[in-house]
């Protein structure tokens, strides 16, 4: 079991629920052309997101992965262009909603947790 959260560029994301929701589903479809674990096609703000994140919970794939796949801290991410899919050891659902907050206000990108 997991923990997801998304970053996502607010200036992509609908403000109004319903569209945002559309949106959401559309993103998590994982339907553009590029490599979901290479962060070298987001926003400036994502990217410094998702830097800032692996420095605390490491990619499991990608350019970025981490070698102890074991470390409960290890996160699988999705790194679509407006979007970033993060899922989180469950023991860490704690410590990765406050750290994907912290650096979520600090980068100006949204973030949308999936399970409320």
């Amino acid at each position: 079991m997991s923990f997801d959260l998304m970053a996502f560029d607010k200036e992509a994301a609908p403000k109004n629920k319903a569209d945002f929701m559309q949106w959401y589903e559309k993103q998590t479809e994982w339907t553009e052309d590029h490599d979901y674990e290479n962060p070298a096609h987001i926003t400036v703000a994502l990217r410094n997101w998702f830097m800032d994140m692996i420095s605390v919970f490491p990619p499991l794939n990608g350019p970025y992965a981490t070698e102890d796949i074991d470390d409960p801290k290890t996160t699988d991410y999705g790194v679509g262009t407006k979007v970033i899919y993060a899922a989180f050891s469950f023991s860490e659902a704690k410590a990765a909603y406050h750290t994907a907050s912290s650096f979520a206000i600090k980068h100006n990108v949204g973030l949308f947790d999936p399970q409320q």
